[in-house]
């Protein structure tokens, strides 16, 4: 397989970007192989910039759960952005596109669309913050919500400890009101509880963790974090950057039945286009200003391209709810190909067209297990798999999304290959 141009791009690219990328895991670094540039996709596949061509289950790190250059949502974008690419004003798109999130997910009964899911989770963590006068929160340890300073943060030596910066360039001060509790134990959430009353605002989960690979949440769980939040009167916030219509029309919170106060959302409701959003009981989104106090701005939020591909996107898996039957299907398949290949030898965690695989023998519930999987052997099974034109995410902690593009022979073309990877 060619890598001549990936390799020239990447060397150009270094000169000029910290490491040669725009995102970290991008440049290859846990995997120890030439980035692809990629130059086009479409459906199921992408090409990179030496002619080469993959199966592709990064799908934009989950934006594409219907699959490359989509033709409804290609049309509608190109048809928008005749119209001019952004006005700084509002447009009616920003509210089709709001009232189409609030009749799939009716908990985001007010929101506010941002460009980012980092921008999301940190404008929801200042609303929670405003609506409660508290200024702790709990997040968990493995679970990522973007780059902003108070969550880029690393569990101390316990749970009752305060977290501390997990990036270079991050004051202390800027997380000494972050607490680290651990993925499905529910002691951990009790003793901050207990250790912090009446100060804690928030606590903000995935939902799913799907940063530290796939690890699904126990039985009970999000249901026990209802309960302690409201019990301690503070908010839960649902982190669906990820999740947000990739589990359901309803995401997370519809797919386990349980209500959060504030959601955020990244990724699908863009259609591969860069937009967020966060929402939730009314009472505390109209803190939100210019009706309340809590300040939060943006130049292209709510965009009209942006909103286009979001609005396309949606309906699309609105009117189509077959699509997640069928993704359930792909996935269900690729699991028993994997687990029946390395059993004993790997453990593979999916919900949905959401998945990994970790090479290690024990089931991998939280951040610590994860960590346990064998690495090495991930990287070895990466460029395996990338050789037989199998694109996958080029770190072991990170998902495998499914899409609505792959087609029955594509997964069949993938479970071959993983057959064929034995250690």
């Amino acid at each position: 397989m060619k890598e001549e141009k990936s390799k020239e791009l990447f060397e150009e690219a270094k000169k000029w970007m910290p490491g040669g990328v725009n995102s970290p895991v991008r440049a290859y670094g846990s995997v120890g192989r030439v980035p692809r540039f990629i130059s086009s996709a479409k459906g199921s596949k992408i090409v990179d910039a030496d002619g080469n061509e993959y199966i592709d289950y990064v799908c934009s790190w989950g934006p594409g759960i219907l699959g490359h250059a989509y033709p409804s949502v290609i049309e509608a974008v190109q048809k928008a952005c005749s119209d001019g690419l952004s006005f700084g004003a509002p447009t009616e798109k920003e509210v089709v596109l709001a009232k189409l999130i609030h009749e799939l997910i009716p908990a985001m009964e007010m929101m506010r669309l941002v460009s980012s899911g980092t921008e999301a989770v940190m404008s929801a963590i200042r609303a929670a913050r405003g609506f409660t006068g508290r200024d702790k929160i709990i997040k968990f340890k493995g679970c990522y919500h973007g780059h902003s300073d108070g969550l880029l943060v690393k569990a101390g030596s316990a749970a009752l400890t305060t977290a501390v910066p997990d990036s270079a360039g991050v004051p202390a001060d800027y997380t000494r009101n972050t607490l680290v509790a651990y993925y499905n134990d529910e002691t951990s959430v009790e003793k901050l509880f207990e250790a912090n009353k009446g100060q804690i605002a928030a606590v903000v989960i995935e939902p799913v963790a799907a940063n530290m690979g796939v690890v699904l949440p126990k039985e009970g769980f999000l249901s026990f974090l209802r309960k302690i939040t409201e019990d301690n009167g503070a908010l839960l916030i649902f982190d669906e950057v990820i999740t947000g219509f990739r589990l359901g029309t309803g995401g997370a919170s519809g797919y386990y039945g349980i209500r959060p106060d504030l959601i955020t959302l990244g990724k699908i409701v863009g259609g591969g286009m860069p937009i967020g959003a966060y929402g939730g009981r009314r009472e505390i989104m109209e803190m939100v200003s210019p009706l309340g106090l809590v300040y939060q701005a943006g130049t292209l939020s709510g965009n009209p391209i942006a909103t286009t591909a979001g609005i396309e996107t949606l309906t699309a898996l609105k009117n189509h709810p077959e699509i997640y039957e069928e993704l359930e299907q792909k996935g269900k398949r690729l699991e028993e190909a994997m687990k029946e290949t390395w059993r004993g030898k790997a453990t593979v965690n999916r919900i949905g067209s959401l998945m990994s695989v970790f090479f290690t023998n024990e089931e991998v519930t939280d951040y610590e297990s994860a960590v346990k999987a064998d690495t090495k052997r991930y990287a070895d099974y990466f460029s395996y798999m990338l050789d037989k034109g199998i694109y996958l995410a080029p770190s072991q902690f990170e998902a495998m999304f499914i899409s609505a593009a792959h087609s029955t022979g594509d997964i069949e073309r993938t479970c071959e290959a993983v057959s064929g990877y034995h250690f």
